[in-house]
């Protein structure tokens, strides 16, 4: 049995509670497995400032991968890969999130920029990324710098079917996939969580089976998929759980934790 050298984890619904925190045993878990010589990082589908806020709790020292993986940022936020959505994908996911009725946000390297300040989610996105939108009318002059395009829905069963329109009708020209029942992501082509995985076990010159992920949406299977341990959160959806190598509790549970003390335990070192 490998043992494991690096944990990548997922933020939403995996490390947080429902209410954004992160609860002391989960913190304690991240430092055992530092004091124990594994590896520890986070990648999210959310932008690299709404990661900041966990970088010194965690005492992160590898990169980390926002937007779903396709960037890769440095603990001080300085830029180790980005990738963008290219244009004409960009302006055709807009077209498609306006004809299922979603609003739109469009994320760059450093702004969110919306056009419905009223949206339904969008203090919930401030409240989760601690930054406030750009209000434009227009995305257009955008299109061409979009690290990621987000259809915020209360509608989960027509996002899930916008979804699967949007990747046929994008097919290798971006990757669409949902990080939230309500939330869809368009990040650019070929870059996801799974690519992260490969990209920072290959910094650290180990084997991706020595990597184990844990995680609870469609976003995350990427990396379960590439990894030689993958855990499902609780809440997890069963699409998820049935392709995760293990299920622990929920993250109002601190399943996290239990997941990580796991692993201590597979590695001897519990």
């Amino acid at each position: 049995m490998t043992k494991i050298s690096l944990v990548v984890s997922d933020v939403d619904g995996t490390l947080l509670t429902k209410d954004k925190t992160l609860t002391e045993r989960a913190r304690s878990a991240v430092q055992r497995l530092h004091q124990a010589g594994l590896g520890f990082t986070i990648t999210s589908s959310r932008p690299a400032i709404g990661m900041r806020f966990l970088i010194e709790p965690l005492a992160l020292w590898l990169p980390v991968g926002p937007f779903n993986g396709s960037s890769i940022v440095d603990p001080e936020m300085r830029p180790v890969e980005q990738h963008l959505i290219p244009a004409s994908a960009a302006k055709r996911s807009l077209q498609i999130l306006r004809e299922f009725g979603a609003d739109i946000w469009l994320f760059t390297s450093d702004k969110w920029l919306i056009d419905n300040p009223s949206g339904p989610y969008v203090a919930h996105e401030q409240h989760t990324i601690r930054s406030d939108p750009t209000i434009v009318t227009d995305f257009s002059p955008y299109l061409s710098s979009a690290c990621k395009i987000v259809g915020a829905s209360a509608d989960a069963v027509g996002l899930e079917a916008c979804e699967k329109v949007m990747q046929e009708a994008l097919g290798s020209q971006a990757t669409a996939v949902r990080s939230q029942t309500y939330y869809l992501d368009v990040t650019p082509p070929g870059f996801d969580k799974g690519t992260f995985v490969q990209a920072t076990a290959k910094r650290l010159g180990i084997s991706t089976d020595a990597v184990a992920t844990i995680g609870d949406m469609q976003n995350d299977l990427a990396m379960f998929r590439v990894s030689g341990v993958s855990i499902a959160m609780g809440n997890a959806a069963d699409n998820v759980k049935d392709q995760a190598t293990h299920v622990t509790a929920t993250n109002e549970q601190d399943g996290f934790a239990e997941a990580m003390e796991m692993i201590l335990k597979r590695n001897g070192a519990g």
